[in-house]
């Protein structure tokens, strides 16, 4: 079978399918969720994805929550409250 990934990476499984855009979009998060991460308890990049929101390191066997495609996620806290939109 030819190799048919060497532009597209991880969604040359999707073929001509579903447009290019929503391929890039899907690349970016795929390949996210698919990498290892830096273990916060070992400091091991063994860190890998499960299940959705779950992640387990691999080296001190520690599993914890996290984002859904990426280890961490961004902090409710940082978002800007529903006070400041109203005009």
């Amino acid at each position: 079978m030819a190799k048919r990934t060497k532009k597209v990476g991880i969604v040359g499984k999707y073929g001509t399918r579903y447009g290019a855009s929503l391929r890039k979009m899907v690349k970016k998060i795929e390949i996210s969720q698919h990498a290892k991460y830096t273990c916060s308890f070992c400091g091991k990049t063994k860190m890998k994805r499960r299940a959705v929101g779950i992640w387990h390191c691999g080296s001190c066997m520690k599993t914890v929550a996290g984002g859904a495609w990426t280890h961490s996620h961004t902090p409710v806290g940082s978002y800007r409250p529903c006070s400041e939109w109203a005009p």
